[in-house]
C-alpha cells in the first residue's frame, strides 16, 4: 500500500514539473536539461536538441547497447538520426513517462535535483 502511494506521489509531482517546465514562456536552463533528460532516458538517446520555437526534436537514438563499453571511445555505435516534429511539448514529454520502477527512481531523482536547486535559489534571493 505505501509503495504504490509513493509511486502514484512520484508520478503525479513529475508530471506537474514537467506541466511546470513547459508553461513557463521563458525556458530556463534547468527546465531544458529536465526535457533532455526525460528524452534520453525513453529513447535511450545521444546528442539530444530541442528546438522549442520550430516544434522539433533532433537526437541520436542509440539502437544496440550490446556494443558499448564503458570506459573506451565508443565511435561505432548503431544510431538513428531523428528529427522529431511535436505539436504540444507538454503532450509530447508526458507521453514519454514510463511507470516501472528504474523509471520511477530516475523521476524521484531528477524531482530531487530540481527542487533543491528552486530551494538554493529561493534562499539566496
Amino acid at each position: 500500500m505505501k509503495k504504490s502511494n509513493l509511486r502514484k506521489r512520484i508520478l503525479m509531482e513529475f508530471e506537474s514539473l514537467i506541466s511546470q517546465s513547459c508553461n513557463n514562456p521563458r525556458k530556463t536552463k534547468k527546465y531544458r536539461q529536465l526535457h533532455v533528460a526525460l528524452l534520453k532516458k525513453y529513447y535511450n538517446a545521444a546528442n539530444v536538441s530541442i528546438d522549442y520555437h520550430r516544434h522539433r526534436i533532433k537526437m541520436d537514438i542509440i539502437m544496440d547497447d550490446t556494443t558499448y563499453k564503458a570506459g573506451k571511445i565508443n565511435i561505432n555505435l548503431p544510431v538513428l538520426h531523428t528529427d522529431l516534429i511535436f505539436n504540444n511539448l507538454k503532450t509530447f514529454l508526458r507521453s514519454c513517462i514510463e511507470k516501472d520502477d528504474k523509471s520511477l527512481g530516475f523521476y524521484a531523482q531528477l524531482l530531487n535535483t530540481v527542487t533543491n536547486q528552486k530551494r538554493r535559489h529561493i534562499l539566496v534571493q
